[in-house]
Parts: C-alpha cells; structure tokens; sequence
C-alpha cells in the first residue's frame, strides 16, 4: 500500500506551502509546549516514528525535533482540528534529566511560550518561566 496516498493524510487540509501549523502539548500537564509545521512527510514520517518530526521552514528540511540536542518528543497521540487544517501532538517532551521537565524550546526552556504580557500602564513581555539548561550546552 502506497501510505502517502492514505485516505487519513488526505483528509488534511495543507495550506498552499503544503503545509499544516502543529501545536505540542505536553501529555501529562497540559502544559502547550511549542509551535511549528508539517509538510505531508513530516506528519508520516510521526505517525510512523510515533516521535515528531517537523518541517523547518528556515532549513527547507524536514526536522526531527531533538536530532541536535537529544530533547525528542514521544508522541502519544495525533489530533486535528474540526477544520482538518491545525493539528495538536500530545506528547512527553525528552529532557535533561530523569524527573524533570523536558526541553522544547531552544531557549533552553520547558516551553516556547515562556513571554508574558504584564503590566497596566505599560505593557511589555516578560520571561516568566526559568532556563533549566544553558542552549550552549544543548547545541553545538
């Protein structure tokens, strides 16, 4: 069987770049872990690695999130949106050390979405979540 003619990849609506956004959620927490993109590879080359695997825009490449800094993503399930057009990855982000939090971000933080808006009078962004590996020792 040919799987890059499966009925279940067809039903996803890929935007004119032949790409689909991707949201990580952590599948424990709940904690919404990072945001990135698929091409039609990426999301067979997931399901069947049932690790993510994503498309790099900046790289033009596929991308298999921790080939560089061994923070992997398990996938534990795969979902779309009722518009068949996003698409949510529960997973359990690979980490640094047995116990504790993964890193997705490669900022060195457990989450891409560290920044947050504060204030009244004046607004601005402020990272509130801590860096738990220094990126120079996670990239190199």
């Amino acid at each position: 069987m040919n799987t890059l003619a499966s009925p279940w990849l067809d039903t996803i609506r890929f935007d004119r770049d032949g790409l689909v956004p991707v949201i990580a959620q952590e599948n424990t927490t709940g904690d919404v872990l990072m945001f990135a993109w698929m091409n039609r590879d990426a999301v067979l080359a997931t399901a069947e690695r049932g690790q993510a695997v994503y498309w790099s825009r900046s790289r033009q490449k596929l991308w298999h999130k921790g080939e560089e800094s061994g923070h992997f993503q398990q996938v534990h399930e795969m979902r779309m949106d009722c518009d068949n057009d996003v698409l949510l990855l529960k997973v359990t982000q690979m980490g640094h050390s047995a116990g504790e939090p993964g890193i997705a971000c490669h900022t060195g933080r457990h989450s891409c979405f560290y920044q947050r808006l504060e204030g009244q009078e004046v607004r601005q962004w402020a990272a509130v979540d801590p860096v738990l590996v220094d990126p120079e020792r996670i990239y190199k």
